[in-house]
């Protein structure tokens, strides 16, 4: 399940993630505000949290974020300026240090203590 997240920095985009991603959370939730941000012109921030009971992406969830990568990522790779990842889970952040390097824009990783530094650095 995914949530907005809205007290964020000016022009920054938030969602909390909890329990396991659906295909209909990164559809109706993640990628409308997304290419909104990308259709008027703007440069992406996007704060995730992830909450400790974060299951993963069901299987068409990772098809659907697949999907969102080429379209929004390589599509659109210099619209991303900065993503803050706030999560303490241990596979969160091996993932991100494997493959955090795919991510455009710059990604940095915070502990769930640290979201107030995270949304900090996406208003720098």
């Amino acid at each position: 399940m995914i949530a907005p997240v809205h007290d964020t920095p000016t022009g920054t985009i938030g969602f909390r993630a909890s329990d396991r991603l659906s295909r209909e959370d990164l559809a109706d939730v993640i990628l409308p505000p997304i290419r909104e941000a990308i259709d008027r012109g703007e440069r992406l921030r996007l704060l995730f949290e992830i909450d400790p009971g974060f299951d993963g992406l069901a299987p068409g969830a990772a098809w659907q974020d697949f999907k969102a990568d080429i379209d929004l990522g390589l599509g659109h790779h210099a619209a991303w300026e900065r993503f803050a990842i706030v999560s303490d889970l241990d596979r969160v952040r091996h993932t991100i240090a494997l493959f955090g390097w795919m991510v455009p824009g710059e990604l940095r990783l915070f502990g769930e203590s640290e979201l107030e530094a995270a949304k900090a650095w996406l208003a720098a």
